[in-house]
This record gives C-alpha cells, sequence and structure tokens, in this order.
C-alpha cells in the first residue's frame, strides 16, 4: 500500500508538472487561452460549484472551438453526449483544473460507474477542462480523449488510446503515436487502478449524475 501511495504521489506530480509546461506552449501560439469574453472570478480560491458551472458555460462554446482545430470528431461531438458530473471539480490528476467527464453512446454503462464493467470496444471518454488562476483569470486547459481500442492495442494500458489536444487544437501526444511518450503519463497513472476498473477512474460521488435507465452490464 505504501509503495502504491508513493507511486501515485510522483505521478500526480509529474502529470501536474507536463501539462504546466504543454498549457505555456499552446499559450504561446493562441489566444484561445485567453478566452474573448475574457473575465475576472472574484474569489477564485473559494469557487462553488455554482460558481464552477456558470463559468464553465460561458467559455465551453469557446472550449470547443479551439479543441476543433485538431480536426478529430470527439473534439467537438463530445458536448453532445451525455455529461456525468452535476458541476465542473477540481481533479488532481489533471494539474488540479475543473473538469467535466462525458462518455459516447457506446460507452453508455460509464454511467453505473464502479460496476460499469469493462467498456466495450470503441468507446471514448473525454475529459474537458479549465483552470482558474490565483488573480482569477480564467484559461482553458486541455481536452483529454480515452478510446477503448481493440483487443491486443496494448495491453500496459488495458487497450485504451490516450490523446490529449491543446486549447490551440494542437495535439500533445497519443498513445502508439505521434507523441506517444508525452501521454504516458496517463497510463501510467490510470494502471494504478488496474484491470478492476477498466483502467478508469470515476466522477467523485459527490458529483455524481445517477441515470436510472443505465444498470450494470452483470444485472
Amino acid at each position: 500500500m505504501g509503495n502504491r501511495f508513493i507511486r501515485f504521489s510522483l505521478l500526480l506530480f509529474t502529470a501536474a508538472a507536463l501539462l504546466a509546461m504543454g498549457v505555456e506552449a499552446a499559450r504561446a501560439q493562441a489566444d484561445v487561452t485567453r478566452p474573448q469574453r475574457h473575465f475576472k472570478v472574484q474569489r477564485p480560491a473559494g469557487l462553488s460549484d455554482p460558481e464552477a458551472a456558470s463559468i464553465y458555460d460561458q467559455i465551453l462554446d469557446e472550449m470547443v472551438r479551439g479543441y476543433a482545430l485538431s480536426g478529430l470528431g470527439p473534439a467537438t461531438g463530445y458536448r453532445n453526449w451525455r455529461r456525468y458530473n452535476t458541476a465542473p471539480y477540481r481533479s488532481a490528476t489533471h494539474g488540479n483544473r475543473y473538469v467535466s467527464n462525458y462518455a459516447d453512446a457506446t460507452a453508455k454503462s460509464y454511467g453505473a460507474y464502479e460496476r460499469s464493467g469493462p467498456m466495450p470496444e470503441g468507446s471514448i471518454l473525454a475529459k474537458d477542462s479549465f483552470a482558474v488562476t490565483q488573480r482569477g483569470d480564467v484559461t482553458v486547459g486541455p481536452l483529454f480523449l480515452m478510446r477503448k481500442m481493440a483487443s491486443g492495442f496494448d495491453a500496459d494500458t488495458g487497450d485504451w488510446r490516450y490523446t490529449m489536444i491543446m486549447p490551440d487544437g494542437s495535439i500533445f501526444g497519443v498513445t502508439n503515436a505521434e507523441g506517444s511518450e508525452r501521454v504516458r503519463f496517463c497510463a501510467d497513472c490510470h494502471e494504478v487502478v488496474g484491470a478492476a476498473q477498466d483502467h478508469r477512474y470515476f466522477v467523485p460521488k459527490k458529483y455524481r449524475i445517477k441515470f436510472l435507465n443505465i444498470k450494470p452490464k452483470s444485472e
């Protein structure tokens, strides 16, 4: 247990460092990290759930426009998928940014969370993000995608392909493709939960939306 905790802590540190570097690189290339409808948050350290949701609603269109420059379908399509969190929440494994979770129709069993079972091939999970600086500035963060590939794609990742898209649409990395080493920390972090959860983390219980029509595969 001790070794796993140390390993997870190191992964958190590495993830935060790499994400910060990636966002700074994107910030130098495009103004999309500074929303055109720029505004300041009065209490950035004490952001409430309604405030986080309000900010998200105000910048979502601009977030999607930036991600769409990647040319990848899920980068724009995800906003029409089912969302699984009631409000954006902070994720330590994603640079302490505010994130929201989406899943496409193939991955609809995600809504059963720990009882959802392994995702079928083709399932896509998406997590967009934004940050609020200590000065109260709101900036767009990366879009994180997980796609379940055919069996044998990559045993180390549980056959998940990770893609990280920056706010300007540039692709930071893709598992087993260009920039694969840059998203290795994604696979390493998800490996902590392993096959028991199909290499997935779930929405914190406080923020979960429960869908009555979604049942575990075992039922």
